[in-house]
């Protein structure tokens, strides 16, 4: 009785093909394996135009009431006349810088104020409803400087001290002297409060969600993301059938006994 010298081995994956304990196996859709790249309530590009387009003309009409406040707030410059030149009733007054100030401080209250109203309703707005947002401002700081300065007294000078004769205090035309400055202001209010609220108060990416990764593919990971016990289970596992395959190489390497040499005898 001849036995074959040999081993049972479990069949081989092709290698053209991932196994199925490949941890770097991409898993198809529709698995637990759940990647957070981003969220369903973040806007796509066209809505976020629209987000940015609003926003940046809501806070333009603002500057029409900056601008009123202003012509309301901002300190009157008094101005005299001597029928051959005109003059400041006070050339000590600070009246002129008191209008830069003023104008300076309500930018900067109103940047505050629309920063907060754009983070309040477009929480996960992104990048364009800002740039929407400093457009606007900068556009609403425009149009506050132009709105006081026309409504405000005469940029004729001669032509008022004429209508008001010699000796008679009349106003100077509402002005900005630091003109960048104080149209500046809003923009940078704005975007200053926004980030400010954008880093204490605005959405996180949520973490990437791993739980239903073993879940998926059957039971415990295989091959370099497999720990210590994973050698354990896959030698239990093969067990039996490695048994199977080395006993027979056992029973037929002992020394041949007596009844076999007789057994060859008598066949000769």
């Amino acid at each position: 009785m001849a036995w074959h010298d040999g081993t049972v081995t479990a069949p081989l994956t092709p290698p053209d093909q991932p196994g199925p304990h490949d941890p770097w196996q991409a898993p198809p859709s529709g698995s637990h394996l759940a990647y957070a790249s981003g969220s369903e309530d973040d806007p796509d590009t066209a809505t976020e135009l629209r987000q940015a387009a609003l926003v940046a003309v809501l806070v333009a009409l603002g500057g029409i009431v900056l601008g009123l406040l202003w012509l309301w707030l901002a300190p009157r410059v008094p101005l005299v006349s001597d029928d051959t030149a005109v003059f400041l009733k006070n050339s000590e007054g600070e009246e002129a810088i008191g209008a830069d100030g003023t104008f300076v401080l309500l930018a900067l209250g109103f940047g505050a104020l629309s920063a907060a109203a754009v983070f309040w309703r477009l929480r996960r707005g992104g990048v364009l409803v800002v740039v929407g947002l400093a457009l606007g401002a900068l556009a609403a700081s425009v149009i506050a400087w132009r709105v006081g300065v026309w409504l405000g007294p005469s940029s004729d000078v001669v032509a008022r001290a004429r209508e008001a004769g010699r000796g008679v205090t009349f106003d100077a035309p509402l002005e900005l002297h630091a003109v960048w400055a104080a149209v500046l202001a809003w923009p940078f209010a704005a975007m200053g409060i926004h980030l400010l609220l954008t880093a204490a108060f605005g959405p996180r990416d949520p973490e990437p969600e791993w739980a239903g990764f073993s879940g998926y593919y059957g039971g415990a990971v295989q091959g370099p993301l497999a720990g210590p016990g994973a050698s354990a289970g896959h030698a239990e596992q093969a067990g039996p059938a490695e048994a199977s395959g080395s006993a027979g190489p056992t029973e037929a390497s002992g020394p041949a006994g007596p009844s076999s040499s007789a057994g060859g005898g008598g066949s000769a």
